[in-house]
């Protein structure tokens, strides 16, 4: 079977300071950026961020109303969307429903001038057929497939086109979430195959932060942070970005001490605490407002006699558990600290298989290390 791979195009996204108005609302605002050629790069944010807007202005179902916008180093300002070489994948699929699996897949085949031979169309389709797993579904009516199939046949129809974009819009979000899951591992896999940009839009921070090279974090039409899977969740520039992509413990107070490689804040409940700033943060002043975020999985609990030095942390504060949630791999449990309030904490299993597992209403000890707190503006 031949690869996507062989493709010569330049398949680089761009946009340059682009806008985009409906009436006085900027849905997209001054945006610019880079998307490299071959990568899996996510669009992430809530409802009205302005992910979906720009997905539909690279797939020119857009314009925007200032700016430029580049596929493969040319403008594709005014080009509709049949003349891109992007193809998308809605969230409902759009299959025909009237057609078969291969007039489905053949579909865009058929609509060229000049049409493929017979042949050549049958093979082409074979070959989306294998490179989806469906080799066996050919004759099957959409009705009689289930969900992951169905995204199987919209994914073997936008790739037979050979597109150098492949647009996917929140495809996976009529799917349970082991199906779900399972549909993730296999668009990493096939896009890894066909070697073109996959560019998705989606809400799901587990989604994206599995799936991508790169992802965009949006807010109200600009972009918020930029960067790996991993830079975003271990480095976000302000409380935004790290509250939307995975689950965070939030301190906020006054900053008492700045100095270069760490602050310290006093809390409303008037205890100190430390933490190390992210690259790109905006500087701290002694007596502004900033927000302290430490990770659940990076706190450690402990008995209710114990000390910090007990639990190797620069941290130890006493709480009750108000609530505990058994979730196979870990555990997670909500604590009640008078000096900080609620913490979540997620606790490892291996871990509380030589400690035993605590129970609701128990009292203990929760700390971290100063190094793992992140110092984050609002």
């Amino acid at each position: 079977m031949s690869s996507l791979k062989d493709q010569t195009l330049v398949t680089d996204i761009e946009f340059k300071n682009v806008t985009k108005r409906f009436g006085d609302v900027r849905a997209v605002d001054g945006v610019s950026l880079t998307i490299e050629r071959g990568s899996f790069f996510s669009f992430l944010g809530p409802s009205g961020c302005g992910k979906t807007t720009s997905l539909r202005l690279v797939a020119g179902f857009e314009q925007p109303t200032q700016g430029d916008i580049f596929i493969g180093g040319h403008s594709v300002i005014g080009v509709p969307p049949y003349k891109r070489p992007v193809n998308m994948v809605f969230q409902h699929y759009a299959l025909f429903p009237h057609m078969s699996v291969e007039e489905n897949i053949g579909y865009g085949l058929r609509q060229r001038s000049p049409r493929p031979s017979k042949p050549e169309v049958d093979r082409q389709i074979d070959e989306m057929l294998e490179m989806v797993q469906m080799s066996g579904f050919r004759s099957r009516r959409i009705w009689e497939m289930s969900g992951g199939q169905q995204q199987r046949v919209a994914l073997a129809r936008a790739l037979i086109n050979r597109p150098t974009v492949l647009l996917l819009d929140e495809p996976l979000a009529a799917l349970d979430r082991k199906l779900r899951r399972d549909m993730q591992i296999e668009l990493q896999t096939l896009q890894r195959d066909v070697g073109i940009t996959f560019i998705l839009v989606t809400h799901d921070q587990e989604e994206a932060l599995s799936m991508s090279d790169r992802i965009c974090i949006m807010r109200d039409g600009k972009i918020a942070q930029s960067g790996s899977p991993q830079d975003l969740y271990d480095r976000p520039v302000n409380r935004y970005v790290a509250d939307f992509v995975g689950k965070t413990n939030f301190i906020s107070g006054d900053v008492s001490r700045v100095n270069g490689t760490a602050i310290s804040i006093i809390s409303k409940e008037g205890q100190e605490f430390s933490a190390c700033p992210t690259a790109g943060t905006q500087p701290f002043n002694v007596g502004g407002h900033a927000n302290i975020a430490v990770r659940p999985e990076m706190i450690v609990i402990g008995a209710s006699a114990s000390s910090a030095d007990d639990m190797n942390t620069d941290v130890a504060i006493n709480g009750r558990i108000k609530n505990q949630i058994f979730l196979g791999e870990h555990t997670e449990y909500l604590i009640d600290t008078d000096a900080i309030g609620d913490i979540l904490i997620l606790s490892p299993k291996h871990t509380e298989s030589k400690s035993g597992r605590f129970a609701l209403g128990d009292t203990v000890t929760i700390g971290w290390k100063n190094e793992c707190a992140l110092a984050l503006v609002d």
